[in-house]
């Protein structure tokens, strides 16, 4: 996607990806808004040119501003356009802290029924979390 004005990008949406193609915009946006590269107050693109950004529908871009607005991460304003809410970060945030919660959640579940104690579950997390450090070294 050509990088828009605000200098963010959403990543490729992908019908090879997982999950709808809404689904993946909303999870773009939700990552843009709660890293900060899209502040509150603004401006997102139309649902045209979005979705002409992305080569998806309109009602793809629509389904997902939506969701985005019914969960008061974004909000639309008539003949204005649609921009990023004062608490959009917050929410944003809490919403992908939920979600992590849930995946550890099932990550403790299966390593319990795999036989791993909480101490190998503990250094399991700490491994993971260093390797995850080291591949984000240049």
């Amino acid at each position: 996607m050509p990088e828009s004005p605000n200098n963010w990008n959403l990543p490729l949406i992908s019908s090879a990806a997982p999950g709808a193609l809404y689904e993946q915009i909303v999870d773009g946006l939700k990552r843009e808004i709660s890293s900060g590269r899209l502040a509150p107050g603004t401006a997102l693109p139309s649902f045209r040119q979005l979705a002409a950004d992305l080569l998806v529908s309109v009602i793809t871009v629509k389904r997902a501003y939506e969701e985005l607005e019914r969960e008061g991460i974004i909000y639309r304003r008539q003949g204005l356009g649609t921009f990023v809410a004062e608490s959009g970060h917050d929410r944003s945030r809490e919403t992908r802290k939920a979600e992590a919660t849930t995946l550890f959640e099932s990550a403790v579940n299966a390593a319990r029924q795999a036989g791993l104690s909480d101490r190998d579950i503990l250094s399991l997390v700490r491994d993971t979390l260093n390797q995850t450090k080291e591949d984000k070294k240049p």
